[in-house]
């Protein structure tokens, strides 16, 4: 008896260090997952101050208006893309506001400064709702507009133009449309490995927005940046700040949704572009693994034959105009002077 109660102990010992260590865990996890947002940079803080905030359906809309180049009456507004929010625009800014009147760029609903709201069925057809909308609510409803969008951006204004084309009640006046690697064709988009996992992670979705970390999401997003175009540290805590504003991590797999959305509306989106006499133009970065080249490249000009096209250095990848402004905005400028 004395034998059989010794071998017990190093069990039982082992099952109360278990217990141990989850009652330790819990409390560490909840305080965790109320971790608050880091706070805004200098940068963020100037680019936040700089802009403004309306309301659709409830939601507050965060936006920025800049009045730039006097003699022009030229007006482009910029479509951001996903996961990220209209500072991917900051580098060009500047140089866009030299040669338009008005440049005007929008954090679409769950992204950036805007509202996050949960639960929501985040849609392109709401984002394209919310351009029109800030478009009357400036005034510009009857301003033929100059697009210029990336990524996720690119399928709004696809939306936009099907809209303009088809005469939409509301619709934008699209005077031209430039777009930037984006997945315009389902069929030649790569998502990354942890998109998927979150837009059809079923349950299991929530529970790895609420897990995402600076870590994880400065590794994911440095995947479709070049090599030699990085973005710095403090650049990555931008990106992550505006995710993390409102809780947008937990939004995350909502908003991914977009993905089933490309595949189901495609000959709705890319029969937009083919149909159109809008001036259309692209700029790519042929580095991008969501939208690789040569496969992406060749089917655009093969669908899309009467765009012009700006292929940047072979070093650029998904994100030209924060790995090459110089080079992308020069590419739009002479897009926007040829006509």
């Amino acid at each position: 008896m004395e034998w059989r109660r010794g071998s017990r102990a190093p069990e039982s010992g082992m099952k109360e260090w278990w217990v141990q260590v989850g009652l330790l865990s819990i409390p560490l996890l909840a305080v965790y997952l109320h971790i608050p947002p880091p706070r805004l940079s200098p940068a963020l803080l100037s680019w936040k101050a700089s802009g403004a905030f309306f309301t659709y359906k409830h939601q507050s809309i965060f936006y920025r208006d800049s009045t730039g180049a006097v003699g022009s009456s030229d007006v482009v507004i910029l479509l951001h893309g996903f996961p990220t929010s209209s500072y991917d625009w900051s580098k060009i800014w500047e140089g866009l506001t030299q040669r338009f009147h008005r440049v005007i760029a929008l954090d679409f609903v769950g992204f950036g400064f805007s509202d996050k709201p949960r639960p929501h069925h985040y849609s392109i057809f709401e984002q394209a709702s919310i351009v029109e909308r800030l478009v009357r609510h400036l005034g510009l409803h009857h301003q033929r507009i100059n697009l210029l969008s990336h990524d996720y951006g690119d399928t709004v204004a696809q939306e936009l133009l099907h809209r303009y084309e088809h005469n939409k009640t509301g619709s934008i006046l699209i005077n031209s449309l430039c777009l930037s690697n984006g997945g315009i064709f389902p069929e030649t988009y790569y998502p990354r490995f942890i998109q998927k996992v979150l837009k059809d992670g079923g349950l299991l979705s929530p529970i790895i927005t609420r897990l995402m970390n600076f870590f994880f999401f400065s590794r994911g997003l440095g995947a479709v940046f070049g090599p030699y175009t990085q973005p710095s540290q403090a650049e990555y805590w931008d990106m992550w700040t505006a995710v993390r504003t409102n809780d947008g991590n937990l939004v995350v797999d909502s908003i991914l949704q977009y993905i089933n959305q490309r595949k189901k509306h495609r000959d709705r989106w890319v029969g937009a572009l083919m149909s159109t006499s809008v001036p259309l133009h692209l700029i790519y970065g042929p580095l991008d693994p969501v939208n690789p080249h040569p496969e992406f490249l060749q089917l655009y000009r093969k669908v899309l034959p009467m765009s012009t096209v700006s292929v940047l250095d072979d070093h650029i990848s998904h994100y030209p105009q924060l790995e090459d402004p110089t080079g992308f905005l020069n590419a739009y400028l002479n897009f926007i002077n040829s006509f």
